[in-house]
């Protein structure tokens, strides 16, 4: 009999992605963000159970999940497929060795009854969020036990964006899946929760899109993309004053005789710079129509890296030409005086913030949020998703205290802290008190 050595070409995974497949436990759940690459994670799994001779069957709740699935599996076993040993089926979306139960299927299923039918040593349900608990209770279990089969588990937070497609008659039963997998001590079951950042190979335009998306709120941020599913955390933002909905809005030319204001963050790796102009009537084509005099529109977000202080300041120049600059501030009142003045000798005085303290440099700016009259451009998306994700530490009892979580992380925050600082919430303050005004052209 001829033997002939055909090679099965799969994707490289990433370090993350590793994990979930490297791992020997019987049940897995993997909790992860958008664009993470869980349906790589599937195919592979499934692709190697397949090869050494296992049954496969992989379900999600929709023809076009299953379709992302289905084409890394063929790409995958197409030489396989070319021998005539294994059997293609497109019609129903499996491919088998002849005469065996050697088989890997894709099928849309989101019931007990649409997954009924069928049997496997392996099970995937993806999307499992979107599906009926029963899918896995009353036909998952059953369809594993003569042959101690394995079961995976893929899915990301549910969000008001998936409620329509959802057939889950408790929407946390996904969530409550996994803490049970976290708790597990037998060894039979392991949970795995990553982010969207995870994925080494995800470009910044692409994650770009998404956090700039008009429906992506701080909630959808951070169950689509951080992939958390525990409500509590909404209430330990920082910054959940933020009404995005509004705030959150498209760029338009900003007008010359708008005052331009910066707020920056020493540093010599991750310096940072924020730059806000404030509303003049009339108001300019492209701008929200509600925008109102003296609101402060974020505008510019600057994150260059370490550079010399005379290439930041020929920076802020690039992006205030043409504007009357009123006021910059930044870093610390007492130990950061060395670095304001290595600046201002380089043409960019900088003032230190008029309110020392962190939490009352942040009351300062959740006060001008919760009036909506911080604006900010869609586009800057780091300072966006440094207010999606910036939390208080929770305490042992979960309740958020008064300190900010990894707070030297969120540089942008920062800039914005001192520049707010010198505007008070309930008025802005009135063009003839300002000072320092420069204009670069």
């Amino acid at each position: 009999m001829e033997i002939k050595e055909v090679k099965v070409t799969l994707p490289e995974p990433h370090t993350k992605q590793r994990e979930v497949i490297s791992s020997k436990a019987k049940k897995k759940v993997l909790r992860a963000g958008r664009r993470f690459g869980k349906t790589v994670v599937a195919a592979i799994m499934g692709v190697e159970a397949f090869c050494i001779g296992r049954r496969v069957l992989y379900a999600a709740p929709t023809a076009e999940q299953v379709g992302k699935f289905w084409y890394e599996v063929k790409k995958a076993l197409q030489p396989l497929i070319d021998t005539k040993v294994y059997k293609l089926n497109e019609s129903e979306n499996y491919i088998e060795r002849v005469g065996t139960q050697n088989r890997i299927k894709a099928k849309t299923a989101w019931n007990a009854n649409t997954l009924r039918g069928d049997f496997a040593d392996l099970l995937i349900l993806d999307e499992y969020q979107l599906m009926d608990e029963d899918t896995w209770g009353v036909v998952g279990v059953p369809m594993l036990l003569d042959n101690n089969g394995d079961a995976v588990f893929i899915y990301t937070p549910p969000s008001l964006r998936s409620a329509g497609v959802s057939k889950a008659r408790d929407p946390r039963h996904a969530a409550k899946m996994f803490k049970m997998a976290q708790a597990d001590t037998s060894g039979k079951w392991q949970a795995f929760h990553y982010t969207s950042h995870d994925n080494p190979f995800i470009s910044k335009d692409a994650l770009s899109d998404l956090i700039s998306a008009p429906d992506m709120s701080r909630q959808s941020y951070r169950q689509e993309i951080l992939a958390e599913d525990d409500e509590i955390q909404l209430s330990w933002l920082v910054y959940k004053a933020f009404n995005e909905t509004i705030c959150k809005i498209k760029r338009f030319e900003i007008p010359k005789n708008w005052l331009v204001y910066s707020g920056h963050d020493f540093g010599t790796a991750n310096p940072a710079g924020l730059f806000f102009a404030r509303v003049q009537l009339p108001l300019p084509p492209g701008s929200p129509p509600y925008m109102r005099l003296n609101d402060l529109v974020c505008f510019k977000e600057y994150l260059p890296g370490g550079m010399s202080a005379p290439s930041h300041v020929n920076a802020f120049r690039d992006i205030t030409r043409g504007y009357y600059v009123a006021q910059s501030v930044g870093g610390n009142v007492t130990t950061e005086e060395q670095t304001r003045q290595l600046y201002a000798m380089h043409g960019w005085p900088i003032s230190p913030p008029l309110i020392t303290r962190v939490n009352a440099q942040i009351d300062r700016v959740v006060g001008l949020m919760e009036l909506n009259k911080i604006y900010i451009f869609d586009d800057c998306i780091n300072y966006l998703e440094e207010l999606m994700n910036c939390l208080w530490t929770p305490d042992n009892e979960g309740r958020p205290t008064n300190k900010v979580k990894d707070e030297e992380r969120y540089h942008l925050s920062a800039c914005a802290r001192y520049i707010l600082s010198s505007f008070i919430p309930e008025t802005v303050r009135p063009q003839e008190e300002l000072i320092h005004v420069r204009v670069y052209g």
